[in-house]
């Protein structure tokens, strides 16, 4: 996964806009007899060892359909260390139908605070036709592991016509030079000790990365930091009112937005709004938005990022439109 060793580096977030894809649907499956196979999907965003590389190497077999060859090497994996819980969840999926469900239910018996193992018995009980018994796990998932991919994920399945994820706190943050020779994890750890040592860039620098590898709670804390750090810097404001972003309740960050626009300079109020608006599929008010950051910096980096937007709602017009992270 190439966009895992990047995941903490690239810090300038860009937005582009969701098209028709294979996301599940908490729907139960057309009849009895298609029951097809669930996704895996494992969230390895920062761990770079021997054991998450085989890891990626078996769902990427999975993933084209060498379902044969990934079950021998989760199964394999699971041998050599069983505790490994990617692993446990690696082998049931690719072993549908045939005890998935309950290999899962298993799992979820023995570490049933794991939200990668809910995550996947959920989509288990979705392919068995079970939807209700995969919006519950699906909503344990958010209620125990809320810090994660999988609760991430989770949330973007309970609510389908919000676009994926949450959105970014998108800046002009350069990462800081030497990150490229580091591991994901390696990584995350500098951007965190700068942040603790640094000012407000650092912070939203290292709070963007947390937004990236799926770590929305600890992002948001990073980012009432830089608040804290400097109550009156606006960038640091709007990452914070982006970090409270909650699907079940948008209203907890536009109530924070919305009486920044008064004093923005250069768009950055304006172009947040824009995009928290898409996220939840309010295109036209989005654009309006969109359209006012561009005008309040001509040439500059939220005008230039509005535009990019804009483009791309345009070309899907008001319909369906949901941007995801870049």
């Amino acid at each position: 996964m190439g966009v895992a060793a990047a995941a903490a580096a690239a810090l300038v977030v860009g937005v582009t806009v969701l098209q028709a894809g294979d996301e599940p649907s908490a729907e139960p499956a057309a009849s009895e007899t298609e029951r097809p196979p669930p996704p895996l999907e494992l969230g390895l965003l920062v761990r770079d060892d021997a054991e998450a590389r085989a890891l990626r190497d078996a769902e990427e077999q999975l993933e084209n359909g060498e379902r044969e060859q990934a079950r021998a090497g989760f199964e394999k994996l699971l041998a050599a260390n069983p505790d490994s819980v990617e692993a446990a969840v690696g082998a049931a999926i690719a072993s549908w139908p045939d005890g998935t469900v309950e290999r899962l239910e298993a799992l979820v018996a023995e570490q049933p605070d794991s939200g990668v193992a809910r995550l996947h018995l959920g989509f288990a009980r979705l392919s068995d036709g079970d939807s209700e018994g995969a919006a519950r796990e699906w909503r344990e998932v958010e209620r125990r592991e809320p810090d994660s991919p999988a609760a991430v994920r989770a949330d973007d399945i309970l609510h389908p016509d919000f676009a994926p994820g949450r959105p970014p706190f998108v800046a002009p943050i350069e990462a800081p030079p030497g990150l490229e020779d580091l591991t994901p994890q390696e990584q995350l750890d500098e951007l965190e000790r700068r942040a603790a040592a640094g000012g407000v860039e650092e912070k939203l620098a290292y709070g963007i990365a947390l937004q990236r590898v799926g770590r929305p709670l600890s992002a948001r804390q990073v980012f009432d930091a830089a608040v804290a750090a400097d109550s009156d810097d606006l960038p640091a404001r709007v990452a914070a009112a982006l970090g409270r972003f909650d699907k079940d309740d948008p209203s907890q960050t536009f109530s924070r937005l919305g009486p920044l626009a008064s004093g923005d300079e250069g768009g950055v109020v304006r172009y947040h709004l824009g995009l928290a608006l898409s996220w939840i599929g309010q295109v036209e008010a989005a654009m309006r938005q969109l359209r006012l950051a561009r005008e309040e910096d001509p040439g500059g980096f939220y005008a230039r990022e509005a535009q990019r937007l804009l483009e791309r709602l345009e070309s899907v017009g008001t319909g369906r439109s949901l941007p995801q992270t870049g």
